[in-house]
């Protein structure tokens, strides 16, 4: 009879790893909605009561551990395999951070706001591209994710080129010029709550933070989604628009990047 139970008991355990650790993940590969439910809340949850540790300080923890100092790609690559291998992160991802790295070249932008900082990664795949003397202002709500993307930047290198804000978007666009003396950017990477990417468009918009040229670059425009940005910047008069279609981070479920340039 015991040795029944151990047998049951061990039968249970090889499926339940099978589940968590392959069948369930290749099962939502293609689908972002179940991906993010997922990762993003299942998995998330059950290892932060684990552990008893948070995901961005778990994410940390391998940057300190694979990435070199003062080394950025390093830390991307890092991170990278940390999201791929061990858990899944809402970072823009490496096939969408290949379009980032694309526009950010070919812009070469010396004034740029980033909304959503998240542990960082977005920060220092923009951050290590920029030319001498450029600076990155980088927004984030949360203030357990900014301290972790604090670390991370540091261990990048790149502390001199970001300036690390904490707060509401909506309370910090309007104070930009006052506060940090910036006139208008050059490029600015949206990558926040999806609900506040339109009146946050608009709002830099009123502010007179975008100049004719400005770029601006949406993540997430298909999963989770934001139709009202979409059909704003696309169909409305102030904005040239086009999309670069991809993959929701890790996975082979769709999304994409929304370039739009402002005409002015």
């Amino acid at each position: 009879m015991l040795l029944v139970l151990l047998g049951w008991c061990f039968g249970a355990t090889v499926l339940l790893y099978v589940l968590y650790s392959w069948l369930i993940p290749t099962a939502v590969q293609f689908n972002g909605s179940l991906a993010l439910l997922w990762h993003d809340v299942i998995v998330e949850r059950a290892l932060d009561t684990l552990t008893r540790s948070t995901r961005p300080q778990r994410l940390l923890k391998a940057v300190q551990k694979h990435a070199t100092r003062g080394d950025p790609q390093s830390v991307i690559s890092a991170i990278d395999h940390f999201c791929r291998h061990s858990e899944w992160a809402m970072n823009v991802g490496d096939e969408k951070g290949s379009i980032l790295d694309s526009v950010v070249s070919e812009l070469n932008p010396e004034k740029v706001l980033e909304l959503g900082t998240y542990c960082g990664y977005s920060t220092v795949r923009i951050a290590r591209l920029l030319p001498p003397g450029a600076r990155l202002i980088t927004l984030e709500f949360n203030a357990d994710y900014a301290a972790i993307a604090r670390q991370v930047i540091a261990w990048a290198g790149l502390e001199d080129k970001v300036q690390l804000v904490e707060g509401a978007s909506e309370d910090w666009i309007p104070r930009m010029k006052e506060h940090f003396g910036i006139e208008t950017f050059d490029f600015v990477f949206l990558d926040h709550w999806k609900d506040r990417y339109l009146p946050d468009t608009k709002l830099m918009e009123d502010c007179g933070l975008l100049r004719k040229g400005t770029v601006l670059l949406a993540d997430n425009v298909i999963c989770p989604g934001v139709p009202d940005y979409l059909e704003y910047v696309r169909n409305g008069l102030f904005y040239k628009s086009c999309y670069f279609k991809s993959h929701l981070e890790y996975t082979k479920a769709e999304d994409g990047l929304e370039k739009s340039v402002f005409l002015g």
